[in-house]
């Protein structure tokens, strides 16, 4: 087992930061499920299997008018818009002489091929004219659009100030402290698609341009294509098919 480095004497021992960092992905309930018990004289009553017993409800369908929240992060998939909490939090005890102020978030994200930074909403916050009281919380949404397949690290750096009060609420000393936190995902494509393209058999049209039994060979191909879900969940598509696929055609 690896054992942790020891503290030079000029180094001394790290404090605690006063602010915490915690960060929450923000996910689209879904519809509980339940599981029902035969309709069968048992002794066991058939809404013992149930989500959310109610008179209202059918006990006897799978999905419920639940609805829950993913219990773990889940998969990111290509396309979709990645979205985040970011909870700043002041972790001081009530009874210190410490105060905290000038609380500032900053994100961005580390794709494969670039870094971005990223706007957090909203972008002030009237609520801490008066600093971060104790217990209370700085909060900020991020957003990102998620366009490449493979690693993703969201990096988060907090500051704040930090400062001492004396027994008659006057400042006696302060510093600023910072502190950087990395929280790294995998984006992967949710669709996987195949395509073929084969050449039908031509066919002659008519052709008036070339005088009144002029023809026109017509070049025709199909495309193919499969789509399959590499995906965790069930996909919905829709499908929509252009007329102007029609139009795109090789005389000769």
């Amino acid at each position: 087992m690896a054992r942790p480095r020891a503290h030079s004497g000029a180094e001394g021992p790290k404090e605690p930061h006063s602010v915490s960092l915690k960060v929450l992905r923000l996910s689209r309930p879904s519809l509980a499920y339940q599981y029902p018990l035969p309709a069968a004289n048992t002794k066991i009553s058939s809404k013992a299997s149930l989500s959310l017993p109610s008179d209202n409800a059918d006990s006897q369908f799978i999905l419920t008018p639940q609805l829950v929240l993913p219990p773990t992060f889940g998969s990111a998939y290509v396309g979709e818009t990645f979205a985040c909490t970011l909870s700043a939090n002041n972790e001081l005890p009530e009874d210190t002489l410490r105060v905290i102020t000038s609380v500032r978030v900053v994100a961005e994200m580390q794709t494969p091929s670039q870094v971005s930074s990223l706007d957090l909403e909203p972008a002030t916050d009237a609520a801490l004219k008066d600093g971060l009281q104790k217990g209370g919380s700085l909060q900020k949404i991020v957003r990102f659009d998620l366009k490449e397949e493979g690693n993703h690290i969201l990096a988060v750096s907090v500051s704040y100030t930090e400062t001492l009060m004396d027994t008659d609420s006057q400042a006696a000393s302060g510093r600023v402290r910072t502190f950087r936190k990395l929280y790294q995902f995998v984006a992967q494509p949710c669709l996987s698609v195949r395509t073929k393209s084969t050449e039908l058999p031509s066919l002659e049209v008519d052709n008036k341009s070339l005088g009144p039994y002029g023809k026109t060979r017509l070049v025709r191909y199909s495309l193919e294509a499969q789509l399959e879900n590499v995906g965790d969940g069930a996909v919905v598509i829709q499908v929509r098919m252009p007329l102007i696929l029609a139009n795109y055609k090789l005389l000769i």
